[in-house]
């Protein structure tokens, strides 16, 4: 049973997990309209910063090597992304985003931050505001991996 405060607003966890369901079903509605699997968007997202080594994307993405291996696997076929040798260790490799790829995960990106933007467009914008310093305080303090850049925010180094 979800808890409520007298006034009918949610708790933090029940407001924390509902808005996750919520943005986690738009970002996978997108995705489908995009052809990819929420997996593959995610991944296309990740690259668009720069390429990864297979087991440090592992880890951004939270997956285990063999499900990792998989998706890679999958968009590679799709000709989306591809596994490039690692500059820094001839035994290793990079996943990287194609020109395919990038193409579409620029689009992806686009219009999934345009409709979770829009989630918000009933908030005044100090309230907008006030929510993006708390939810960025939740994800520092939790030290959650950068596995989508903020509109503008550009590549990281």
């Amino acid at each position: 049973m979800e808890k409520h405060d007298d006034d009918g607003r949610l708790g933090v966890v029940a407001g924390l997990v509902r808005s996750t369901f919520l943005v986690n079903a738009v970002y996978a509605e997108s995705a489908r309209e995009y052809g990819l699997t929420s997996q593959q968007g995610q991944l296309l997202c990740v690259l668009m910063a720069q390429p990864y080594g297979m087991s440090e994307l592992g880890a951004t993405l939270g997956l285990a090597k063999s499900s990792l291996t998989g998706l890679v696997d999958r968009t590679e076929r799709n000709g989306l992304v591809q596994r490039r040798p690692d500059p820094h260790d001839s035994r290793a490799l990079r996943v990287a985003l194609t020109r395919k790829g990038s193409e579409l995960a620029a689009a992806f990106y686009t219009e999934t931050c345009r409709r979770i933007e829009n989630l918000t467009t009933g908030l005044a914008t100090a309230d907008r505001d006030t929510l993006a310093d708390l939810l960025g305080r939740v994800v520092q303090d939790n030290k959650v991996p950068m596995v989508f850049l903020e509109s503008g925010e550009g590549a990281r180094s």
